[in-house]
């Protein structure tokens, strides 16, 4: 567990942890970037800062949230992963991004089984959603190759243009959904 409460989790390459202010700096370069076009970006300096402090936040009002993925060799900042539910949206959702330099190597598709695994395992969770701009075509192959599968009857957030992907529970092959 990281000070605030935060468990670490940890794989071959990468350790996700609580967020930290030194994180911001390379996560503002995502989000004043084009790369976030899919995530409602660009933003501001001020409005990423806003989304920085609310994904952490989640941790002290639902117990999950963001957590910041790096390198366990270097100690660099790569990207986010954690598990969103702000308040318009129906269900816990599985969410990532990876900075420029960590995109096409497997890091989010790394970070995101982690959590996953933690909903399920530690968190006892049932449901996991991934809500997906259409447009997004490097996100839907994440999910799909997460197992994940496309559910056009799933509801989705008030307002957010997104399709729904719904992840393989404990206990299913992917594609059944959760166990009766």
């Amino acid at each position: 567990m990281s000070a605030a409460g935060i468990p670490v989790l940890e794989t071959p390459r990468l350790r996700l942890r609580a967020p930290r202010s030194g994180d911001f700096e390379p996560y503002c370069g995502f989000w004043t970037s084009e790369r976030s076009v899919w995530e409602d970006g660009p933003l501001t300096r001020v409005q990423a800062w806003k989304e920085f402090a609310s994904a952490a936040g989640l941790w002290a009002l639902r117990g999950y949230g963001a957590w910041s993925v790096e390198d366990r060799a270097t100690g660099a900042y790569l990207g986010e992963a954690g598990l969103f539910q702000p308040v318009h949206y129906p269900e816990p959702d599985i969410g990532w991004m990876v900075v420029a330099g960590a995109e096409g190597k497997g890091i989010a598709h790394e970070a995101a089984l982690a959590v996953r695994d933690w909903c399920y395992n530690v968190r006892g969770l049932r449901l996991l959603m991934s809500y997906i701009d259409p447009r997004n075509a490097r996100s839907i192959r994440l999910a799909e190759r997460l197992g994940a599968i496309r559910d056009d009857t799933a509801p989705l957030p008030e307002g957010e243009y997104c399709i729904a992907f719904r992840h393989p529970a404990p206990g299913t092959t992917p594609g059944q959904g959760a166990p009766a």
